[in-house]
């Protein structure tokens, strides 16, 4: 199979090229540097001349807080780049995934979103990147749209590695007790996607790994697992108002998953463990006494 990953210098983008060419198939990652995403005779041209079976939208504008000061410049990104990808697909009839967030809810209350919840999204972070699912499913016919959050993988910053380098400097680290979510490794959700992009079974899904629990709790299991000693701080999301807001509830449902026959992913303790091994910084003695949330 020829796929074509957009945003392959991502962490999500990295780590999927790998498991695609583990897995045998043909697979172009490209970025900013190989078109213009915003160009949509650059894209047309693009996907015309390479042709793939399959196109893995990860490319997105991603900085939530930015998007808020430069909305025109992540609409362009998220909402006309996505459709004028969608359209390319289509019309050289490939199959497309497109990578959306748990930012599309508004994130109220403790229930878990359902992939039938009417998002209402609070930023325009999370309203570009619902516009983008929008432009997917109407724009081509063979599409795919997985919802994932609070996503930590060896090829990028993310809220893991900004723990530990926080950890190195301070004593004490204030994170958020009050936004409750699941963390997700992009070496599992690639490999999901992977099995997901050869099937013919369409629509929304929600993928994130197991457990969920808040930043805070994240915040000390990271420290825990690597054997640092700083102390986690709990504080409420309203003491620390920021450009953009967040969802304090990113609960999603995976039962779309199992009704497809695609696999759940690992707990998320059991990702983080596997994703500080692979940096080098897992600390054995961390894996005793949790075994049973493993």
């Amino acid at each position: 199979m020829h796929i074509l990953v957009t945003g392959a210098q991502g962490q999500l983008g990295y780590d999927l090229c790998s498991i695609l060419r583990e897995e045998g198939h043909e697979t172009l990652g490209v970025d900013r540097s190989d078109f213009d995403l915003t160009d949509r005779v650059a894209t047309e041209r693009f996907l015309d001349a390479s042709h793939p079976d399959a196109v893995i939208h990860c490319a997105a504008f991603t900085d939530v807080d930015g998007a808020e000061q430069n909305p025109l410049l992540c609409r362009r990104v998220n909402r006309d780049g996505s459709a004028y990808l969608a359209k390319a697909a289509q019309d050289c009839g490939a199959k497309l995934l497109y990578l959306s967030t748990d930012y599309v809810f508004a994130g109220i209350g403790e229930d878990f979103y359902t992939t039938q919840d009417r998002p209402r999204p609070l930023s325009v972070y999370g309203e570009t990147k619902y516009q983008g699912e929008e432009a997917t499913l109407s724009l081509c016919s063979r599409a795919f749209v997985v919802r994932t959050s609070w996503v930590f993988g060896r090829h990028g910053r993310n809220f893991v590695s900004t723990m530990i380098e926080l950890a190195r400097k301070k004593r004490e680290i204030p994170v958020v007790r009050d936004q409750i979510g699941s963390p997700t490794y992009t070496r599992d959700l690639s490999r999901l996607i992977a099995q997901m992009i050869r099937t013919d079974r369409y629509g929304i899904y929600h993928a994130t790994n197991e457990g969920i629990c808040s930043r805070a709790e994240f915040a000390r299991e990271i420290l825990r697992q690597a054997g640092l000693d700083a102390e986690i701080r709990p504080v409420w999301t309203a003491d620390y108002p920021s450009p953009a807001k967040r969802p304090l509830n990113s609960r999603m449902s995976k039962q779309d998953l199992e009704d497809a026959g695609l696999a759940r992913l690992p707990h998320w303790r059991d990702a983080l463990a596997r994703y500080l091994s692979e940096i080098g910084l897992l600390q054995e003695s961390a894996l005793f006494g949790k075994r049973g949330e493993r």
